[in-house]
């Protein structure tokens, strides 16, 4: 099966639908599926549920499917970047799951691994509880959080091989490989795209079993999160 695709809109065609759910890897701007998101947003497809651990900045990334309205509901870790998340959600047009970061992960990676809820004890009594199941191990409470498994995930990678095995550049190995597990379909985009069996197998973070299209992007954008700076001593 050729998995190799010329571009983005080639390679989502017939995976896009209103309402579906969307896994999009990265943290902050690192390891971001930019390409990809772009392509979903231009296909106008709209009703989406996104889980990622942000939704980037404003005008880059997730936040240009924001703008277009065609999220309605973010499942995520963090969103303090962004003002339109904000805006949207305390206007009440965008639903909201807020997950603490390693349950977020490891909602992914049960979700990929075929496990439907675990138990963990990190939101005992707090808001994250309400309304979930709690039970009693060993005399501690612990409550039920859900596995996530998407219709869709799209992943950034450094390199990848014809065969969809991946390699990922420090920091952009974060939730990337756990979302590429859990969805029907992963599409990756590949900064640099080689023949299946170049890359040593021991340096394969992502096996291709699991991703079923990808693309060449070049080299990614080095982009800043948040600038923080101070002034010039005099002269």
């Amino acid at each position: 099966m050729n998995k190799v695709y010329p571009d983005a809109k080639s390679a989502l065609d017939g995976l896009l639908k209103d309402g579906i759910m969307i896994m999009s890897g990265g943290f902050g701007l690192c390891g971001i599926a930019e390409t990809l998101s772009d392509a979903i947003r231009d296909s106008g497809v709209k009703g989406l549920t996104v889980v990622s651990n942000n939704a980037g900045v404003d005008g880059i990334g997730l936040s240009r499917l924001l703008e277009t309205r065609q999220i309605k509901k973010m499942i995520s870790s963090y969103v303090g970047e962004n003002k339109l998340f904000a805006q949207q959600y305390l206007a009440g047009e965008l639903e909201l799951e807020f997950n603490p970061q390693g349950t977020l992960a490891e909602r992914i990676r049960a979700g990929g691994a075929g496990i439907p809820a675990f138990f963990t004890k990190t939101g005992v009594g707090t808001l994250i509880a309400e309304g979930k199941e709690v039970k009693e191990f060993d005399g501690q409470k612990y409550i039920m959080e859900r596995g996530l498994f998407a219709d869709l995930a799209i992943v950034h990678a450094w390199k990848g091989d014809t065969a969809g095995n991946l390699v990922y550049r420090k920091t952009a190995r974060n939730f990337n490989p756990m979302m590429a597990t859990a969805a029907k379909v992963t599409v990756a985009e590949v900064e640099h795209l080689v023949p299946a069996g170049e890359i040593d197998p021991d340096h394969i973070h992502t096996p291709g079993i699991f991703v079923k299209r990808i693309i060449e992007v070049g080299t990614a954008k080095k982009r800043i999160e948040f600038r923080n700076t101070r002034p010039r001593p005099a002269a």
